[in-house]
């Protein structure tokens, strides 16, 4: 059984009654367990039974004059995707008119016309959806909405996404169950701060573990980016467990060292063809072909041709899990160029792929975490995952996933994250340092290599001894993670 769909005209979807592999839906961005449609040809395009069979036009009773066109979502384009209904730009399908403007998402227009609520557990009526548009302030989450779920006797309304909570989530980054908890029995002070995409949680109701005063909004622990699936977490444990025998090099020399470990001195690694010899003489102006940085000892290099990579390059795992991808990531070389996932730019040298998704990460953002302490900021910086872009501090590019202080304003994304704190330009003979204020108070600021002016607000790599300031791209180059 196959189908033609929308989003992959080249190739018929072929129909799977039993899809195991927990990849997301094109649909829903929800994992994909049982039956599903898929392009076996490109090997991508996977989509629930359900999402793939949606209907392509749609007469709805909120947009009467005109039928609704099934639309993949444009990403960048938040306000031309945000729903009707949620008022939310979420990764999923939208049923859209063109001539209103008019969107409203695939979940959303597909809701039951009643259901119970969450919130109150005691609470014996149901709820029914309203097909009319109306301001309302949400019983639930505290905020305005445009279409609530009423409950006439009571008095009492909620938005979709609210009557779509359930009692106990469960999160990629938090060990335990969260609870559906009024934020009244909080124990946290009024400054509350989600800690999945650290913002101020200011709604009553929030999602709380009581173990550790962990504390989410609804929104950020539903998305199913951030949501913990049993059947998933089963894969990768499997995944990983079969890949601890699994290693990147041979041995092929070693000594003893004081302490009596093992000092690998010769090895072959996956990545080269010829064997690597450990060294502690540091050449000029050589990047390390693995994480494309500059070479500091200790390294491996082979003596036949100009190939190097830092010992902690060598010892990188096999397969790793982040926590901002699903599946575990496998380490592989490439000489040629790719896009990482997370920075947005071209790299090669050594990535980390989702064989599943076609997503690869460069070494550096594989090593972030889901916090972060940056030289450049005074507080700690913690993983921010939500589905509206947010403003970089240190360069001013909008990205989904950045990091976020939990005192203050600043915001970091993964680009700027990963900017080595010191750099070699050519032959200069001092490092360069990663500067995020102003040199001096001159009130003039110019970079001593292209001697263009720069940014005062924008970071640069600065030289105190030669007091010689420069532009990040100056001293890395256009394509930084490029060898």
């Amino acid at each position: 059984m196959a189908l033609q769909h929308f989003s992959h005209p080249q190739h018929p979807l072929v129909f799977n009654a039993n899809e195991r592999s927990g990849i997301s839906c094109q649909g829903c961005w929800e994992p994909v367990w049982g039956p599903s449609y898929s392009c076996i040809t490109c090997k991508n395009s996977y989509h629930h039974k359900s999402c793939a069979e949606l209907p392509l036009e749609l007469h709805h009773p909120l947009h009467p004059n005109h039928p609704l066109i099934l639309q993949p979502i444009t990403l960048g384009d938040e306000e031309y995707n945000k729903c009707i209904d949620c008022n939310e730009f979420r990764f999923q399908y939208i049923y859209h008119c063109s001539d209103c403007n008019f969107s409203i998402h695939s979940g959303c227009s597909s809701f039951p016309l009643t259901t119970k609520s969450a919130v109150h557990k005691d609470h014996d009526h149901s709820l029914t959806r309203i097909w009319k548009l109306m301001k309302f302030t949400c019983d639930f989450c505290g905020k305005e909405g445009n279409l609530p779920f009423l409950c006439v006797p009571c008095n009492f309304g909620i938005h979709t996404s609210c009557a779509a909570c359930l009692p106990t989530v469960e999160v990629t980054r938090h060990k335990h169950p969260l609870q559906l908890t009024h934020s009244s029995e909080t124990h946290q002070s009024n400054s509350r701060i989600c800690l999945l995409c650290v913002e101020k949680v200011d709604t009553h109701w929030v999602y709380y573990c009581s173990i550790c005063d962990f504390i989410a909004h609804l929104r950020c622990s539903m998305n199913p980016r951030n949501k913990a699936y049993k059947k998933l977490e089963e894969l990768v444990e499997e995944q990983l467990h079969l890949s601890v025998v699994s290693t990147t090099y041979e041995v092929k020399k070693f000594t003893m060292g004081e302490d009596g470990a093992k000092i690998a001195t010769e090895i072959k690694h996956f990545s080269h063809k010829h064997d690597l010899q450990l060294t502690d003489e540091v050449p000029n102006n050589i990047k390390c072909n693995g994480c494309v940085r500059d070479i500091f000892s200790p390294f491996y290099c082979c003596a036949q041709c100009n190939f190097f990579l830092h010992k902690s390059c060598v010892e990188l795992p096999k397969l790793k899990q982040h926590p901002l991808h699903r599946h575990p990531l496998t380490l592989n070389y490439e000489s040629y160029s790719f896009g990482c996932g997370f920075c947005g730019q071209l790299c090669n040298g050594l990535r980390y792929s989702c064989q599943l998704c076609n997503y690869d990460l460069n070494v550096q953002c594989s090593l972030i975490s889901d916090t972060l302490t940056h030289a450049c900021h005074e507080h700690r910086l913690y993983l921010s995952n939500t589905n509206t872009k947010q403003e970089c501090s240190s360069c001013g590019e909008y990205r989904y996933r950045v990091f976020r202080c939990a005192t203050c304003e600043f915001v970091l994304d993964f680009r700027c994250a990963a900017l080595p704190q010191t750099a070699w330009y050519n032959q200069h003979e001092h490092p360069f340092t990663l500067y995020c204020k102003p040199e001096d108070d001159s009130g003039e600021y110019y970079c001593d290599i292209c001697e263009e002016e720069r940014d005062p607000k924008q970071w640069f790599y600065y030289c105190a001894d030669c007091n010689f300031p420069a532009h990040l791209e100056c001293i890395l180059g256009e394509e930084p993670n490029v060898k």
